[in-house]
């Protein structure tokens, strides 16, 4: 007898089959895996060096602030000293203008004149500027007014006499001055 010759088509039955095509993407993700650990690496070494490059970045930032804020601290640090030592003008300037009515001759005016001499000085130095405030529009930000009056010789609005100096430290308002506001000319 003969034996049946081998069947060289393959039948496969119907439950194999989709375990076959299974197998061929699990080949082909197993080609694929060795580039994955490349490729996840690549991106992660890219991810460290992104959070380095930030890191680095506020790290400058934060020198840069930090150099700002001390400057400013140093530029501002005598503010409260200036603010405390501006009443003591306040009354030296009365005493001075005190003197000048008796005698601009007198030892104790011309004495008073240079100690007011040099302490405009030392505040000029100091970056200490007179808010300059006569004649000028009245501005918020830097006058107070504590009266307003009438003036056939000033619009309405301007400064006509100072009752109070104001400083400023470099751009900072230290103390407002205490003016009186033109209403304009007197309503008849």
């Amino acid at each position: 007898m003969t034996e049946p010759s081998p069947d060289t088509t393959q039948q496969f039955p119907a439950e194999e089959i989709p375990a076959a095509e299974a197998a061929a993407p699990a080949q082909e993700a197993e080609q694929a895996a060795p580039q994955d650990p490349i490729t996840a690496l690549t991106q992660e070494v890219e991810r460290w060096k992104d959070m380095a490059y930030r890191s680095q970045a506020e790290l400058d930032n934060f020198r840069k602030r930090s150099a700002r804020e001390a400057q400013e601290t140093r530029a501002y640090a005598n503010g409260e000293l200036l603010r405390a030592l501006f009443p003591i003008l306040d009354n030296f300037d009365m005493g001075l203008e005190a003197a000048r009515a008796e005698s601009e001759k007198s030892m104790i005016f011309m004495g008073m004149n240079m100690v007011n001499r040099q302490l405009q000085d030392f505040l000029r130095d100091s970056g200490v500027q007179e808010i300059e405030s006569l004649g000028k529009a009245f501005d918020p930000n830097l006058h107070e007014a504590v009266a307003q009056e009438a003036s056939a010789q000033a619009a309405e609005g301007t400064i006509i006499r100072v009752t109070r100096r104001g400083y400023k430290l470099k751009d900072r308002l230290l103390r407002a001055a205490s003016v009186i506001v033109s209403s304009g000319p007197a309503q008849a």
